[in-house]
């Protein structure tokens, strides 16, 4: 129940923090709530691996759906991916990982002070 809460929590977070402050807020956010909510390292990057890549799949389908497309098109054929999709599938994996690595070293960080 806490993995599914804090991925929630992660995810709204970082949406809330994404359209006031820069696109690397979603580590710091990770890391916060991985240090503040008691897990283990593993889920805790679970947690900021889901709850980023849910964040950040709303966040660009609701622009690339507003665009038809367009811009997401053009950097796909500019990094010569075979389609759009692949692109955002792409940017949703990166953010998810430094979501996850994020919150991996909040919790490691925790359990080495709580030690």
């Amino acid at each position: 129940m806490r993995l599914v809460a804090s991925i929630l929590f992660i995810a709204i977070l970082a949406a809330v923090c994404t359209w006031y402050l820069p696109w690397w807020m979603i580590a710091v956010v990770s890391a916060v709530v991985a240090f503040v909510i008691n897990m283990s390292n593993g889920k805790a990057f679970l947690s900021g691996f889901f709850g980023i890549g849910l964040c950040w799949t709303i966040l660009i389908l609701n622009v690339d759906i507003k665009n038809d497309h367009i811009l997401s098109s053009r950097m796909a054929d500019l990094f010569s991916l075979p389609g759009y999709g692949l692109f955002i599938a792409v940017n949703v994996l990166v953010g998810a990982f430094v979501g996850g690595l994020a919150a991996w070293s909040g919790a490691a960080l925790r359990n080495g002070f709580m030690k």
